[in-house]
């Protein structure tokens, strides 16, 4: 906006000092004065003439910009969808392998807990049981998995998981 301001301004000047110059042309003023006075109009003109290219491509490149940020919004909405749509085959393919190692519920729980990151400390807070409780429940998950531990389980998801990536 204060371009936009500027360059008016400028042709304004541009304009006033024109008729200056032929009013002092008609009144026989001393060429230097016309001189002078002919080097603000160009001056101003030139100058409000690159304000007004300037801000035509400042324009265009933001026109540009806002189409460029509209794609990438649209590309990282369809990232977006397809991450929740593998979340979601990712889930359902954990909660399957769970079911077919015939966990409980509260170990199916614990199980993705687990696979989440949280210690067994955490996963008493959460489910408001015992350590000791959830340390069994645990136990229970690696003799049905037949896995050592919890390094192990989430190896075996993520492996699974990666695999799986790789096939599709």
């Amino acid at each position: 906006m204060k371009d936009k301001v500027v360059a008016t301004v400028l042709l304004i000047i541009m304009g006033l000092n024109t008729m200056d110059v032929f009013t002092d042309i008609q009144l026989g003023v001393p060429t230097w004065h016309i001189v002078s006075e002919g080097l603000i109009v160009l001056i101003s003109g030139a100058m409000a003439l690159y304000l007004i290219y300037e801000m035509h491509n400042r324009s265009r490149r933001l026109l540009r910009l806002k189409q460029e940020l509209t794609l990438s919004n649209q590309k990282i909405g369809q990232l977006t969808d397809d991450m929740k749509k593998a979340r979601q085959q990712y889930s359902e393919s954990v909660q399957q392998q769970l079911h077919q190692w015939q966990l409980t519920n509260s170990e199916k729980e614990v199980a993705l807990l687990m696979l989440k990151g949280l210690n067994f400390q955490e996963i008493s807070v959460v489910r408001s049981t015992k350590e000791k409780t959830v340390r069994q429940q645990a136990s229970s998950v690696y003799a049905k998995s037949g896995l050592d531990g919890r390094h192990e389980l989430a190896a075996w998801f993520l492996e699974d998981f990666i695999g799986n990536s790789k096939a599709a």
